[in-house]
């Protein structure tokens, strides 16, 4: 009998993915991933509260499940990045390296130590193998929930025994499915946050690895006009969270966005409304992955800058240090850290970290 083995979080969807498995006759095995050490203010280890339900569920399908410790992995290949992106001054994005260092990566290896022919995992997102024998990374069909926009740095080898169940279904109809079947996640509410670190007071928590230090915010022609907690704290294209109130001889009803961040200097630049500069023609990015196939210059693709953004159309050009990629409609607040990924019409061709937008 071919084994599966499906990572399992204790949310709905890898508990519905590992259901529908175990329902087409497959050999399925739960392993649960421990990658972040903590307890709540309760003194209960947050991921145990996770891992009760990923038991509940395996017992209600017969599945056996076991837990693996990825937590120095995902210290060493994610969140120390995570941290120096943020020293950087830009805005990194875990959960892409999370995918490729820790889930299709560490945990792979480890669920073919226990046999797995294949690897399957609650992502919405899917696989097509070719008749040339190649493997791409393709679009869910819920494009509000498709998540390949996180997998861009995974490789065609990572990908080729892996099973997405969930391709092609919506959120409702996974929530729906669930519930039939009795599943007690069914409406378990969604983990959000850094990823496998989840909600938290984000400033308080980030303050404990990068040193913050209160700056001043200045208008783009230099006038400063109020006082930041720490430049790493904000993203380009941010309208909240900055305290600004009634400014002299400025529109008070027009909001305030982020324009850049002068790390060097720790002084945030903010201007009102939408101004040109809070707009981009192109960006540049340090260096790019493509998952199977590469593409030339001049193609046009579909791309986004950030997840659950609609398509965009835009052309690809190849540089001496990634890619430079051409829009054909102004693009709002690119933020360097985050990822530009590109598609060709279904298919996810890859990605790269945004370096400059212009």
């Amino acid at each position: 009998m071919t084994r599966v083995v499906v990572g399992m979080s204790g949310g709905v969807d890898s508990s519905l993915a590992a259901a529908i498995l175990k329902d087409k006759g497959y050999d399925v095995v739960g392993l649960f991933m421990h990658n972040w050490k903590e307890t709540g203010d309760d003194g209960v280890c947050t991921a145990e509260q996770d891992y009760a339900d990923v038991r509940r569920v395996c017992n209600i399908f017969d599945i056996p499940y076991y837990t693996v410790d990825l937590s120095k992995e995902y210290w060493d290949g994610v969140f120390s990045h995570f941290v120096e992106e943020y020293k950087r001054g830009r805005t990194p994005n875990p959960d892409v390296l999370c995918n490729r260092e820790i889930k299709f990566g560490a945990f792979k290896r480890e669920a073919e130590k226990i046999g797995a022919d294949y690897v399957a995992t609650g992502h919405y997102c899917g696989v097509w193998h070719s008749d040339e024998g190649r493997t791409y990374l393709t679009r869910a069909q819920d494009d509000n929930k498709d998540q390949t926009y996180f997998l861009n740095q995974v490789s065609e080898e990572q990908i080729k025994n892996v099973l997405f169940p969930l391709q092609p279904l919506t959120k409702t109809e996974v929530r729906g499915m669930a519930e039939k079947l009795g599943i007690p996640t069914a409406h378990k509410k969604d983990s959000t946050g850094v990823c496998f670190i989840g909600e938290r007071n984000f400033r308080k928590f980030l303050s404990e690895y990068v040193p913050m230090k209160k700056g001043e915010i200045r208008t783009l022609d230099g006038r400063v006009i109020g006082e930041h907690e720490g430049v790493y704290f904000y993203t380009v294209g941010q309208h909240k969270g900055f305290g600004l109130g009634g400014v002299k001889g400025c529109d008070n009803v027009k909001p305030w966005y982020v324009i850049r961040k002068d790390v060097e200097n720790n002084v945030l630049y903010v201007c009102q409304g939408e101004p040109d500069e809070l707009y981009s023609t192109e960006l540049f990015t340090e260096g790019f992955h493509f998952i199977t196939d590469t593409i030339p210059d001049g193609k046009e693709v579909l791309c986004r800058i950030r997840h659950r953004q609609p398509l965009q159309k835009a052309t690809f050009f190849r540089t001496d240090e990634g890619a430079r990629v051409v829009f054909c409609d102004k693009q709002r607040a690119v933020a360097p850290g985050q990822y530009c990924v590109l598609y060709d019409d279904r298919i996810c061709l890859g990605g790269g970290v945004i370096n400059r937008a212009n």
